[in-house]
């Protein structure tokens, strides 16, 4: 299972009122970072039934970035009931995501 696209019409429904935590990761394809750190999210996403892992492409969706605050990428965030708990920027390495967690 890989992670989810997540849209403005998603977004509510998918991460807001999820009854999991939420990782989200906030990419575009032109970034490099972005593309050393998506097949490490979307292996978290294989691996942990536990949370909701989620991708969010800035480029597309750039009411959702804004709404964060996004200013660097790749940006990874933990949502758990509604509210960020944690959050990074930069890629980073498999056991650093897992420890948002």
């Amino acid at each position: 299972m890989r992670a989810a696209h997540i849209t403005k019409e998603n977004f509510q429904q998918e991460v807001m009122h999820s009854e999991k935590p939420v990782l989200i990761d906030f990419w575009s394809s032109w970034c490099g970072p972005c593309r050393m750190v998506s097949p490490i999210v979307d292996e978290i996403a294989q691996e942990r039934q536990d949370v909701k892992v989620v991708k969010i492409n800035v480029d597309e969706e750039p009411e959702l970035a804004s709404a964060f605050r996004i200013l660097s990428i790749p940006t990874l965030m933990v949502i758990r009931d509604g509210k960020v708990v944690r959050q990074s920027m930069g890629a980073r390495p498999k056991q650093q995501i897992l420890a948002m967690l």
